[in-house]
C-alpha cells in the first residue's frame, strides 16, 4: 500500500472518520440542544469547545499519551466514571432548566415589566458558557479517547520520519468533517428554536428528551469497556 505523506490509506480515513462523526454522541448533541435553546452564536461558542477537546485528545493520541488508557486500566476506569457524572449531571440540569422555564409565565401573558426582568434574570446553569461545558464533555468522552486511540493513529506509516506532518493532516480532515457537520446542526437547532419559542410544551419537551438522551449516554459511557 502506498503511503503519502506517512497516511497509509487517507480515503478510508475519510470515509470511516465521516461514518463515526455521524453516528449520533454527546458532542453533537449537546451542540444540538444549545443552538437550540440559544441560537448560532451560542451553538458556535459549544462547537469551538468540540474543536478544541478533539484537538487535544489527537494531540495526546500522537504524542502516545492517551495509549496508557490501554496498558493501565484504572486511568480508564477514572476517566470514564469521570465523563459518565458529567454527562449525567448535565442531564439532570437541563431538565431542571427545562422545568423553570415551564413554570415561568408564557412571554405574551406576562406583564412587560416582568418579561424584561426575566429576560435579563440570571440563565439556568444548563445554559451558561456552553464553550467550556463542551470542551469537558469532549475531553471526559472514552469513546473518543478510543477512537483516536484504535482509528485515528493506524493510518499512520509506522517509522515515517515526519509523524507530526501525518497526524496533523489526519488531524485537520476530522476537524473539517465535525466542523460541517456540527454547523449543520447548529442551524438545525437555530430553525427548531424559532419554531418553539412561543410553544412551551414542545420545547419543554425536547428538553426533556434531550436531557434523557445525556442520561441514556452517561450509563453507555460507564458500561463502556477498553475491549
Amino acid at each position: 500500500m502506498v503511503a503519502v505523506l506517512g497516511i497509509t490509506n487517507v480515503w478510508t480515513y475519510l470515509i470511516g472518520t465521516v461514518a463515526i462523526i455521524l453516528l449520533p454522541g454527546p458532542n453533537s448533541m449537546y451542540v444540538l440542544s444549545v443552538a437550540a435553546r440559544r441560537g448560532v452564536r451560542a451553538g458556535y461558542g459549544a462547537a469551538c469547545g468540540v474543536f478544541i477537546g478533539d484537538a487535544v485528545l489527537m494531540t495526546l493520541s500522537a504524542a502516545g499519551v492517551a495509549s496508557l488508557l490501554r496498558t493501565e486500566p484504572a486511568l480508564f476506569m477514572i476517566v470514564k466514571y469521570a465523563g459518565a457524572g458529567y454527562l449525567c449531571w448535565i442531564g439532570f440540569g437541563m431538565l431542571r432548566g427545562a422545568w423553570r422555564r415551564w413554570r415561568r409565565p408564557a412571554p405574551d401573558q406576562a406583564a412587560p415589566g416582568l418579561a424584561a426582568a426575566a429576560a435579563s434574570g440570571p440563565k439556568p446553569a444548563d445554559e451558561r458558557n456552553p464553550f467550556r461545558r463542551a470542551l469537558v464533555v469532549s475531553l471526559l468522552n472514552p469513546k473518543a479517547i478510543l477512537f483516536f486511540i484504535s482509528f485515528f493513529i493506524q493510518f499512520v506509516q509506522p517509522g515515517y520520519p515526519h509523524a507530526w506532518l501525518s497526524f496533523l493532516i489526519l488531524g485537520t480532515i476530522a476537524e473539517l468533517v465535525s466542523a460541517a457537520y456540527l454547523t449543520t446542526l447548529i442551524f438545525t437547532g437555530s430553525y427548531l428554536a424559532s419554531q418553539f419559542r412561543r410553544r412551551r410544551k414542545l420545547a419543554t419537551a425536547l428538553t426533556t428528551g434531550v436531557a434523557a438522551i445525556f442520561v441514556g449516554f452517561a450509563v453507555k459511557l460507564a458500561t463502556a469497556s477498553l475491549g
